[in-house]
Formats: C-alpha cells, sequence, structure tokens
C-alpha cells in the first residue's frame, strides 16, 4: 500500500561540473498559486521547491539526472490547478509531483492525481476530510490534520497560563474557506463531513473551547472571496467582550487587515490566536500590534532537525543559510515545508532507485519512527490515511516588537521562550 550546504556560487560551478549532462532530465511539476488569494504562500512555496531543487542539481542530481522543476501558477484557482497537474502528466511526461498550496486546492487535486497513481506529497492542505477519501498515495508534510490545531491551543493554556488567569471567554472569526472551516471544526466541536456524501468524517464535540473552559461569546464567518469589512468585525469582537480572540484567516494579508482593525477599535483581549501570520509580511504590515499574537506553526529557524539532502547530512541551519545566500531573506515556514516536501520525494526515489511512484508510495508507507523521511521540519512517518504520527505543532509567539519566538512544547529542544500573557490592547 502507498503509505553541506553550498553558496549559490559554489552551486551553480558544481552544477556545471555534475555528471549529469547527457542523461534524460527527471521531471518534477508543481502548480501553485503565484497570484490570486494565495499568492504570498504560493511564491514562498516556489522557492522551497526551487532552492531544494537546485541544491540537489548541485549535488549530481537524482539517479545521475538533473532535476527540472516544472512550476505553473493556477492563480489560486482549483479548476486551473487541476488542468495543470493533468498537463504535467499527461503532455510534459512528469516522473513525479510536488503538491500544491491550501485546502481548497489539494482536496479535489487528491481525486486527480489518485487516478493516475501518483504520489501525492502535500506541503498544504489540513482538512481531515482530505485524508477521510481511502485515498492510499496522500503523505502530508505537516504536523496533523487542521482539526486538531485546537489541542496545542489548549496545551499552552493548561500548561503555560498562571492559575485562575485562563480566559474565560472565546470569539471565533473565521475565512469561509477550507482551512480555516476545518480549525473552526475543531474548536467549535462540529461534525465533520465528506462533502462528496455527506458522510462523516469526525465528531469533534464538545470542541476545544468547551474542554478548556471557556464560553463562546461571539462566531461569525466571512466570504472567501471579497470581503473588506474589518472594522465592522472588528467592532463586533470587542464588543463581544471576549477574553480570548480566535481568528483563522485564509491568508496572511487576512490577518495583516485583521490585526490592524483590531488596534484601531483598541480591543484588549487576553490572548490571541491566528491560523496565519508566522510571515514577516504579517509584521511588516501590522508592527507592534503583532507582540503577543499566538500562531501554530510547522516549522521554526531554531529547532535542531537533521536530515538528509542528495543522501549527505542537512541540518534545518544549513537550511536557514541556504535560502538566505539564494533569495536574500529569511525563510519562514512557507518556504520550509515545501523544502521538506521535496526531500521526501529524492529520498523515496533514491531508496527505490527510479520513479516507479507505486515503489515510492511504498517506500514512503513503510516508513516508522526508527526509519523516518527526514526532512528540515524534523521526521516523518504517516498512518494509513497519510497524517503525520506523533508530530505536534509547534507554537510560536510574536515578541519584542519582531521576534517570532517559539514558545510550546517546551520539552522538544532548547531556545524556548518564555510565555508572554497577557496581551492585552494591540
Amino acid at each position: 500500500m502507498f503509505k553541506t550546504f553550498l553558496t549559490a556560487t559554489t552551486a551553480l560551478a558544481l552544477c556545471g561540473a555534475a555528471s549529469i549532462a547527457g542523461a534524460e532530465p527527471l521531471k518534477i511539476g508543481a502548480s501553485l498559486p503565484i497570484t490570486g488569494n494565495f499568492s504570498i504562500n504560493g511564491l514562498k512555496h516556489k522557492q522551497g521547491y526551487e532552492l531544494c531543487v537546485d541544491l540537489i542539481n548541485a549535488r549530481g542530481g537524482m539517479l545521475g539526472r538533473e532535476v527540472e522543476l516544472i512550476v505553473s501558477d493556477n492563480r489560486s484557482d482549483a479548476a486551473t490547478a487541476l488542468a495543470q497537474y493533468e498537463r504535467f502528466i499527461n503532455v510534459d511526461g512528469v516522473e513525479a509531483v510536488f503538491g500544491t498550496f491550501s485546502s481548497k486546492l489539494s482536496f479535489p487535486l487528491s481525486n486527480v492525481l489518485a487516478k493516475y497513481g501518483m504520489v501525492h506529497p502535500l506541503p498544504a492542505g489540513g482538512a481531515l476530510r482530505i485524508y477521510r477519501q481511502g485515498h492510499d498515495n496522500l503523505f502530508y508534510f505537516q504536523p496533523n490534520a487542521a482539526e486538531y490545531v485546537g489541542a496545542s491551543l489548549n496545551g499552552i493554556i493548561a500548561d503555560l497560563v498562571p492559575e485562575g488567569e485562563a480566559p474565560k471567554t472565546a470569539a471565533v472569526v473565521h475565512a469561509d474557506d477550507f482551512f480555516a472551516n476545518a480549525v473552526a471544526a475543531g474548536l467549535l466541536g462540529k461534525v465533520v463531513t465528506n462533502p462528496s456524501d455527506g458522510s462523516i468524517v469526525e465528531d469533534m464535540s464538545p470542541g476545544y473551547i468547551t474542554t478548556a473552559g471557556m464560553d463562546l461569546v461571539y462566531d461569525e464567518i466571512w466570504p472567501e472571496e471579497g470581503f473588506n469589512d474589518w472594522l465592522r468585525l472588528a467592532n463586533s469582537i470587542k464588543k463581544s467582550g471576549a477574553e480570548m480572540i480566535i481568528a483563522l484567516t485564509a491568508s496572511a494579508e487576512e490577518a495583516t487587515q485583521l490585526t490592524r482593525a483590531l488596534k484601531t477599535v483598541r480591543a484588549t483581549p487576553k490572548l490571541v490566536y491566528l491560523s496565519q501570520g508566522t510571515q514577516a509580511e504579517y509584521h511588516e504590515g501590522v508592527g507592534d500590534a503583532s507582540d503577543g499574537v499566538v500562531i501554530h506553526t510547522s516549522w521554526h529557524p531554531a529547532a535542531p532537525y537533521d536530515s538528509v539532502l542528495g543522501g549527505q547530512p542537512f541540518s534545518n541551519a544549513d537550511f536557514v543559510t541556504a535560502f538566505s545566500a539564494a533569495f536574500g531573506t529569511d525563510p519562514d515556514e512557507d518556504s520550509a515545508i515545501p523544502f521538506a516536501v521535496c526531500q521526501g520525494i529524492e529520498q523515496s526515489i533514491l531508496a527505490t532507485g527510479g520513479t516507479d511512484n507505486a515503489a515510492m508510495g511504498q517506500w514512503l508507507s513503510d516508513r516508522n519512527s526508527a526509519a523516518p523521511v527526514q526532512t528540515v521540519l524534523g521526521n516523518f512517518h504517516w498512518d494509513e490515511t497519510g497524517l503525520a504520527i506523533d508530530k505536534p505543532f509547534l507554537m510560536t509567539q510574536w515578541q519584542n516588537d519582531g521576534e517570532l519566538s517559539f514558545i510550546y512544547p517546551t520539552g522538544d529542544f532548547d531556545g524556548i521562550a518564555p510565555f508572554s500573557y497577557p496581551k492585552g490592547g494591540f
């Protein structure tokens, strides 16, 4: 069942010297939202894929073949993404694919790639319903399904908030988006269904808000596209008196707009959690209003993860250095996650000695805690649905007007910053 860092100059020189000239290139396709609603995330995913492929080629390619990455802009549109993957397979002759960004695009794409028997490594697409369709070719390169994010959030409240000072009321606002709806389902205790046949995927009751001892005092969903009534929404949140604000946005831009609005109305919650906002663009857009905001993530630059690339050791620190040298800026999770996807696909190809997707998928399915896929996000092995096993979310907090600090879980590795609480005003 499916289930040594180089500088950019040195990399180019070695690539030219590598013994891959004359061999047919190994084509890999990726459709990404380079424009449209998800463009910030899509562009960074492109950088993560490109950096990984460049470094692989600098080390001699895969199986003595240069890797050719074919990237198409799906404009954040699902139908376009599906058509592009069809073209990759039927026209371009790709031998493997990298996944796209967002649950909205990944859910329908999972059916297409299953039809062709292609390994489907997902960098984004956390909605649980994706993994309950019965496909055996899915491998999610993040900690867990979106519905379970609330468990880590509750861990912060239980373990880090002083006794007697935990928030008692919560406001949950979110985009009508695949991922945001999935996180909200877990928080609010909803029943998750398969949209194709209405069958129950998971019953999330009573929900993480209830188990954390909070009462829901405000709940609103905004349209996936075209929403701009941020000040009205921020005023409604403030008037609710919620001590905890949970905002599940479809993009970093939406997180920026809502944070600015909450600052304008002078909201004063004890705790704020956002589903997006680890990006530097978020802090640049809101400034010190970000201080105290908590965001889950799959990656942090301080995590001391060891991995492999081209069959050689390649640490998380190596990734940070390589990315900064290549692009002149620091990476964030939107570039680290696709880099990890590329690592996983490379390891499956090298281990099986080819690009037979059935063999690659079987090898990935056979991974376990003793023999995992090793990436800059840490180690991965998956259950039969394609979700990672024993891999909690990392929780971060913006602190000191510009530092995204790792705060939870506290026992995983060194470098954990003290939790700043309460937030107070924006």
